[in-house]
């Protein structure tokens, strides 16, 4: 009778152990997918911050090319009121007044604000599926006068480099991202080159928002 009420205790013990050591696996499997899966939610959110930074990247090369382009023709570039934004905001530029009598966008002389805004998908690729993901990336941007310490892009305060003697006119010169570029480069007598500040936004999935910004030097 003992054996069998031992062998009854121990099958019990053993029922028990299983029991728990199944629960002990279940919890330490949950945890694993939980942690697996945060990990994975997170890769996701990095690669949406960097292609979304990457679009802005891209309005940024666009609003360059668009400004070697004016200065090439030798365009004069004129401030203009930024009109409507689709949501590349000034907000986001802290630097930039929230009043906005003070803060326009450059353009052509006689004409308007010049500003660019376009989805990745142009950028060409020949797959469908990558085509679709790249249609929800999108970029924004518009170009001031870099603004002065009270967030101003208009005004007598303009920062603008030294004039520099001898050497050809502005028109066929190239904008350059350096400071130093004015010691290094020659325009007329006359000649003064401006400080602009391009600002970018790229935007992406689940309507993240990157801004960026650039300041480069235009000969006028």
């Amino acid at each position: 009778m003992k054996k069998i009420k031992n062998r009854k205790s121990e099958t019990g013990f053993v029922v028990i152990l299983a029991v728990l050591l199944l629960l002990v696996m279940s919890l330490m499997g949950t945890t694993l997918v939980v942690i697996a899966s945060n990990d994975h939610e997170g890769n996701l959110q990095r690669d949406y911050n960097q292609q979304t930074f990457y679009a802005a990247e891209t309005g940024i090369y666009e609003a360059k090319e668009y400004l070697n382009q004016q200065v090439q023709k030798g365009v004069k570039l004129k401030p203009y009121d930024i009109g409507p934004l689709n949501f590349c905001k000034t907000a986001f530029f802290p630097n930039l007044s929230s009043n906005m009598n003070y803060v326009k966008a450059i353009g052509p002389e006689n004409g308007s604000a010049r500003k660019g805004w376009a989805s990745m998908s142009h950028l060409g690729s020949s797959d469908e599926t990558e085509k679709k993901r790249l249609k929800k990336y999108q970029y924004e941007w518009f170009i001031t006068q870099t603004p002065d310490i009270n967030g101003h892009t208009i005004g007598s305060s303009l920062p603008k480099s030294k004039e520099v003697e001898g050497g050809s006119s502005g028109s066929g010169q190239n904008i350059s991202e350096s400071a130093s570029y004015v010691q290094e480069n020659k325009f007329s007598s006359t000649g003064t080159s401006y400080y602009f500040t391009i600002y970018s936004c790229g935007k992406g999935e689940n309507d993240i928002i990157v801004p960026i910004e650039a300041i480069v030097l235009v000969p006028q």
